[in-house]
């Protein structure tokens, strides 16, 4: 039951961060790679998976993408590939940092290993849509600084989180 609580309130955070959107040209700056880096680090990757899964189902009937978007129309527009990116994204920052050392040095390459995933879905479907030149341009390097930033608060907390859990019940990070 705990496990169940904690995708929830992962997907939620997920569609939290989508309300706080800045426009950068066509895919625009959000909380949510902090959210979905999060629950990588603290879910593990198949709960970490789920959770986006259960965001993105929302999201086909909510709107809880950026911008207030929702449907099918939202998932084959120019942000589609990085929504569609936070799959794999959320998968390889559980899978890199699933071991008994929460460091915040391991948890930071975690992050940085699934930035990897989500840009290059990101891009590839940008550049479906534009020139690659311009995708690349425009969906990866207004991002890069903040998403580092925000991969560094994110293996902050859950090594914090990991490490110390507060008296809360910590959630079973599968392998």
């Amino acid at each position: 039951m705990v496990d169940i609580t904690y995708c929830a309130l992962f997907a939620a955070l997920i569609a939290s961060g989508a309300f706080v959107a800045v426009p950068v040209g066509p895919v625009p700056f959000t909380l949510q790679t902090l959210f979905v880096v999060l629950a990588g680090m603290i879910l593990g990757p198949r709960r970490a998976l789920l959770s986006v899964v259960v965001y993105l189902s929302l999201g086909l009937a909510a709107p809880v993408y950026a911008g207030g978007g929702c449907g099918v129309g939202t998932l084959i527009g120019p942000t589609g590939g990085f929504l569609l990116g936070f799959l794999p994204a959320a998968y390889a920052v559980g899978s890199l940092s699933s071991s008994r050392d929460p460091s915040v040095g391991r948890m930071v390459c975690a992050g940085l290993g699934g930035l990897l995933p989500l840009y290059a879905l990101g891009v590839a479907w940008l550049a479906a849509q534009q020139d690659l030149g311009l995708a690349a341009a425009a969906g990866v390097l207004p991002f890069l600084a903040a998403d580092v930033v925000k991969v560094g608060l994110a293996a902050a907390v859950a090594s914090r989180m990991l490490s110390r859990p507060l008296g809360l019940p910590v959630p079973q990070r599968d392998r």
